[in-house]
C-alpha cells in the first residue's frame, strides 16, 4: 500500500489541476473574473454600438444578466456575424451572445448553451413592394446576405426557393441597397429585421410571415460543459424571475413581434 501511495497522490493532482479545465484543456469560464462577452455592435434593439462606444439592446442585456448570475464582470466587444466562431476559437471572447443561431455545422466548433430565445425568420421590404407576402414570393428576387448568416442559404436550400443571393458585409450595406433597389428583401430573424424597421423611421416594413425556427444561443468555446451547464441555469432564472419578459417588452414592444408568450426554451444539452 505504501508504494502505491505516491502515484495515487499523483493522480489527486492530476484531477485537482484539471477541474476547473473546459473538455479540451482551456480555462472554463466559471474560472475567471472578468468574462469577455462577443455582441453585435451593428443591431439595432438587439446588439449596438452608440456613439460613445457603449453597447445597447436585448442581447447586450441578456450578456450581462448571465454574466451577474455567474458572478462575474462583463467585458463587451463588438463581433459581427462572420466572426463569432473566430472568436471563441482564437480565445478572444469567453462567451458570444450575438443572435448565434444554433446550427449542427457550428457546432463543429462551438458549444451552445440555451437556447434564449426563440424567434423566426421574415422578411423585410420597401413599402412600396406588394408583391413579396410569404418566402416563396422571394423566387427570382434579389435578397441580401451578410456574410456569416445563413439566412439567406436557408431559404435558397431548405424552401428550395430559387432567389437571387447578393452578398453584403453587413446589415447597414443591406439597407443601403434595399433603399436604393439594388435588393430587393432583406431576410433573417425577425427580431433583426424589426430593429432595422424601427431604424428606419418607417420606410421599411415587416411582411409578417413566420418561417424557419431561429434557437439564438450562447456561444461558448468547445468543452466547456460545465460552463455551459450554468449558462443554461442562469436562462432558466432569466425566464422564470420574469426578466425575460421585461427585455422582450422593453426592446421589442410595439415593433409587431410578439412579446407576450414567453416560456423557457427546451434547451438543446451541453454535450
Amino acid at each position: 500500500m505504501k508504494r502505491l501511495l505516491p502515484a495515487v497522490l499523483a493522480v489527486i493532482a492530476m484531477l485537482a489541476a484539471s477541474c476547473g479545465l473546459a473538455g479540451d484543456g482551456a480555462e472554463s469560464v466559471l474560472d475567471k473574473d472578468r468574462l469577455v462577452i462577443g455582441v453585435r455592435p451593428d443591431l439595432p434593439l438587439v446588439g449596438f454600438r452608440k456613439a460613445d462606444g457603449s453597447f445597447e439592446g436585448f442581447d447586450v442585456e441578456v450578456a450581462r444578466y448571465i454574466a451577474g448570475k455567474l458572478g462575474k464582470e462583463a467585458e463587451l466587444i463588438g463581433v459581427l456575424a462572420d466572426d463569432r466562431d473566430d472568436v471563441l476559437v482564437d480565445g478572444k471572447a469567453d462567451l458570444v451572445v450575438a443572435t448565434f443561431t444554433i446550427s449542427q455545422d457550428r457546432k463543429d466548433t462551438v458549444l451552445f448553451a440555451g437556447p434564449y430565445h426563440i424567434s423566426y425568420q421574415d422578411i423585410l421590404v420597401r413599402p412600396d413592394e406588394n408583391g413579396i407576402r410569404n418566402v416563396r414570393d422571394l423566387r427570382g428576387r434579389r435578397i441580401c446576405e451578410v456574410t456569416g448568416s445563413n439566412a439567406a442559404r436557408r431559404v435558397v436550400e431548405e424552401r428550395k426557393v430559387a432567389a437571387r443571393v447578393l452578398p453584403f458585409k453587413d446589415y447597414a450595406a443591406c439597407m443601403t441597397a434595399l433603399k436604393g433597389r439594388q435588393v430587393d428583401a432583406i431576410t433573417t430573424n425577425d427580431v433583426i429585421l424589426a430593429g432595422l424597421a424601427k431604424q428606419s423611421g418607417g420606410g421599411l416594413r415587416l411582411v409578417g410571415t413566420q418561417f424557419n425556427e431561429q434557437r439564438t444561443g450562447v456561444g461558448l468555446r468547445k468543452g466547456d460543459v460545465a460552463g455551459c451547464e450554468e449558462v443554461n441555469r442562469a436562462i432558466i432564472d432569466m425566464y422564470q424571475d420574469g426578466t425575460a419578459a421585461r427585455l422582450l417588452e422593453k426592446w421589442f414592444g410595439g415593433t409587431g413581434l410578439v412579446v407576450d408568450r414567453v416560456a423557457v426554451p427546451q434547451f438543446e444539452g451541453c454535450s
